[in-house]
C-alpha cells in the first residue's frame, strides 16, 4: 500500500476513534467497530480503549514489519451525544459503499465533530427543569414535589451553564450543584412544608446520577472489557460520593442558618402522572442528548415500552424481573431499528434505558445507610437496585442472543 495513502486512512481510523469515544460508545463496541472498519479500508488494527485513553496500531494486510503505526492519546470521559453518533454513523457508511471519497470523509468528520449543540440554550433550560419535574412524577410523590423540583432544576441549569466558562466551577460541578440543591430544598421547605425535601433535591440533580454509567460500565464488565468496565463503575460510585456529600453539606448549612421545619403530608400523584412523565423526559433526553429530531420519535416509543413492559411485568414478577423483560424487549427493539433503518441501536436503547436504570435508588440507599433517614419507603432497596442493575444487562445479553443488531454500533 502506497505510504500517502496508508496516512491518510489511519488519519481517518483516529479521528475516528476520537469522535465515537466524544459520544460515550461503550469500549467493547467502539473497538469492534474499528476493527470492522480498519478491514473495509483493507488495514489491519489493535485496539485498546478506557474512558480516559485510546491506544491504536495499525498497518496494512499483511506488511505489519515494514509500516505498522501507533498511536496513543488521553481523552477526557465521553459524554453522550446521539446525534453526532448518527452522523458519524451514517459518515462511515457513505465512505464504505463509495458515495464519498476518503478526502471528503475527513472534511465532514471534522466538521460534525465540532458542530454545536443542536439546540438553543432556552430549550435546554427549559429541559433541565421538566426533566427534574418528570422524575418526580415518575416517583409518583405530589404536585409539590413536581412544582418545587421544576425549579430547582432551572437553577442547576444556572451552574451547569457557568460551569460552561469556568473551569473552576466544572471541577466542582456535582457537589456544588447538590449543595444548592439543597440549601434551596429548604428555604423552600418554609413556604410549603409538604414538600419531600430529599427527594427534590434528588430530582433536580438527576441529572448528574450516574446510573446509566453505572449500565454501561457493568455491560462493558459482563463483555469481559475489564479495564473499561472497572473504570467506568468506579467512575460512577465517585459521582454518587461527590452528590451526597453535596447534598448532605447543604442541608447542614440550611439547618445552622435556619433549622428545620416540620413536614406534612400531601395528596400523591395520579397514576396517569407516570406516563406523562415519560413523555416529558422523552422530549427532553432528546435535547440533553443531542438527538436529531427525526430520530426522536423512535425514542419516544422506547420510553413508553420500557416503562408499559415494566409496570405490566412487574406486576406478576417483581421490580427485578420486570426490569429484565423490559430491557429485553427494549434491546429487541434497538437491534430491529439498527437492522432496518441502518443505524446505531444506542440512538433509540439509550432513550428507554434511562426510564429503568436504578441510579436514583442506589443514592436513596446510600442516603438510607449513611442517615438512617428513607427518602422514599423502599423495601431492601440495595438489593433491589443491585438485582436491577443485573437484569438490565441481562436483558440487554438476551435481547442481542434473540435478534442481531447486524452492526458493531
Amino acid at each position: 500500500m502506497p505510504s500517502d495513502l496508508f496516512k491518510k486512512r489511519r488519519r481517518f481510523l483516529i479521528r475516528l476513534a476520537k469522535t465515537l469515544h466524544q459520544c460515550g460508545t461503550p469500549a467493547y463496541q467502539l473497538e469492534a467497530h474499528l476493527i470492522k472498519i480498519s478491514d473495509a479500508l483493507e488495514l489491519e488494527g489493535s485496539f485498546l480503549i478506557s474512558p480516559t485513553a485510546i491506544t491504536c496500531v495499525f498497518w496494512p494486510k499483511g506488511d505489519r514489519e515494514n509500516q505498522e503505526h501507533s498511536y496513543i492519546a488521553r481523552m477526557q470521559p465521553g459524554e453522550l451525544d446521539l446525534g453526532l453518533l448518527a452522523r458519524t454513523d451514517e459518515l462511515v457508511e457513505e465512505l464504505c459503499s463509495g458515495q464519498r471519497d476518503l478526502d471528503e470523509a475527513l472534511i465532514r468528520l471534522e466538521d460534525i465533530t465540532h458542530k454545536p449543540h443542536p439546540y438553543p440554550q432556552w430549550m435546554i433550560f427549559i429541559a433541565f427543569g421538566l426533566a427534574s419535574a418528570a422524575f418526580s412524577m415518575l416517583m409518583g410523590t405530589s404536585w409539590a414535589d413536581v412544582i418545587a423540583s421544576c425549579l430547582l432544576g432551572f437553577g442547576i441549569y444556572a451552574l451547569v451553564f457557568w460551569a460552561e466558562r469556568s473551569q473552576r466551577i466544572l471541577s466542582a460541578l456535582e457537589p456544588l450543584a447538590a449543595l444548592s440543591a439543597a440549601f434551596c430544598a429548604s428555604a423552600i421547605s418554609f413556604i410549603e412544608p409538604s414538600i419531600n425535601m430529599p427527594l427534590v433535591v434528588l430530582a433536580s440533580i438527576i441529572v448528574f446520577i450516574p446510573g446509566l454509567a453505572l449500565t454501561v460500565g457493568l455491560s462493558e464488565l459482563a463483555a469481559r472489557d475489564l479495564v473499561s468496565g472497572t473504570a467506568r463503575v468506579m467512575d460512577a460510585i465517585m459521582v454518587l460520593f461527590k452528590l451526597y456529600f453535596g447534598a448532605f453539606l447543604g442541608f447542614a448549612i440550611a439547618n445552622v442558618l435556619w433549622g428545620t421545619t416540620t413536614t406534612q403530608s400531601a395528596p400523591a400523584l395520579p397514576t396517569w402522572s407516570g406516563w406523562l412523565a415519560v413523555l416529558v423526559l422523552s422530549f427532553c433526553l432528546m435535547v440533553m442528548f443531542k438527538i436529531r429530531l427525526k430520530d426522536t420519535p423512535w425514542g419516544i416509543i422506547a420510553g413508553f415500552l420500557g416503562h408499559g413492559i415494566s409496570v405490566f411485568a412487574s406486576a406478576y414478577f417483581g421490580i427485578a424481573l420486570g426490569t429484565f423483560f423490559a430491557a429485553l424487549f427494549l434491546g429487541v427493539y434497538a437491534n430491529l431499528y439498527a437492522r432496518w433503518l441502518k443505524a446505531p441501536a444506542a440512538i433509540v436503547l439509550l432513550q428507554g434505558i434511562v426510564v429503568l436504570v436504578p441510579g436514583s435508588k442506589i443514592y436513596m440507599g446510600l442516603n438510607t445507610m449513611i442517615s438512617g433517614q428513607e427518602i422514599l419507603h423502599i423495601e431492601q432497596i440495595g438489593s433491589q437496585s443491585f438485582l436491577i442493575l443485573m437484569s438490565l444487562v441481562a436483558g440487554l445479553i438476551f435481547a442481542n442472543i434473540l435478534v442481531d443488531p447486524k452492526r458493531s454500533l
